[in-house]
């Protein structure tokens, strides 16, 4: 009895070996599985970021502003205010970044900004006129008290790290990257922060914006 209840076992397994063999040649030929969405914030920096701002943030484009180190709250707002909506246009004007982000969800411009965050930051390394330099220093840390221009300092911090989360760190970012947004806030290009920046620059010189500007690139 036992000899034939074998002989069943083995039996069975035969018949049951060239379904399987055939179920794996099945799934063998079958299309690829399309690749997962990047898990992470470093997938996207990676793929979507990184020809402008490097895999870490920290751009050597000067047109293009260092990440690393930047407040992460910061950052996911301006991530935001870049993306348009069905019903609204983008908060901050750049052809270019809405591109970026139309795909990012609101979670992954969180990761981003956290991720940015996290970096070590490799400061602009531009060198700059003394006498700018020093004019620079004295808007930064002094203001222009005769046209009204507060000292920078007073919202961006003594030593350029910001104040979290209306305030972005400024320590080290490149000069022209600098220049460029005090110009779009004079001319409302930019006017993502409650016109706050609109009010200060309008009553700067165009001398007195790049000499701030060169300041804060040496910041450290």
């Amino acid at each position: 009895m036992k000899m034939i209840k074998n002989m069943v076992i083995r039996a069975v397994l035969a018949m049951a070996a060239p379904l399987a063999a055939e179920e794996t040649a099945a799934d063998s030929n079958a299309a690829p599985a399309a690749p997962a969405a990047p898990a992470g914030a470093q997938e996207i920096a990676s793929g979507i970021c990184a020809g402008c701002h490097n895999p870490d943030g920290n751009s050597v484009i000067p047109m293009n502003p260092i990440l690393a180190g930047q407040q992460a709250e910061y950052i996911t707002k301006q991530l935001m205010d870049f993306k348009a909506t069905e019903t609204e246009p983008a908060k901050r004007n750049s052809p270019v970044m809405s591109s970026m982000v139309a795909a990012l969800s609101q979670d992954d411009m969180k990761k981003l900004g956290e991720y940015y965050a996290q970096q070590k930051t490799v400061p602009s390394q531009v060198a700059a006129d003394e006498k700018l330099l020093e004019t620079g220093k004295i808007l930064y840390h002094g203001g222009n008290i005769e046209h009204g221009v507060p000292a920078c300092a007073s919202c961006h911090g003594p030593n350029g790290s910001g104040i979290p989360p209306r305030y972005p760190g400024v320590a080290g970012q490149h000069a022209e990257y600098t220049l460029t947004q005090l110009n779009l806030f004079n001319t409302g290009d930019r006017s993502n922060d409650s016109n706050v920046m609109q009010k200060v620059v309008s009553r700067m010189s165009a001398q007195e914006k790049r000499a701030v500007s060169a300041y804060i690139s040496t910041m450290r």
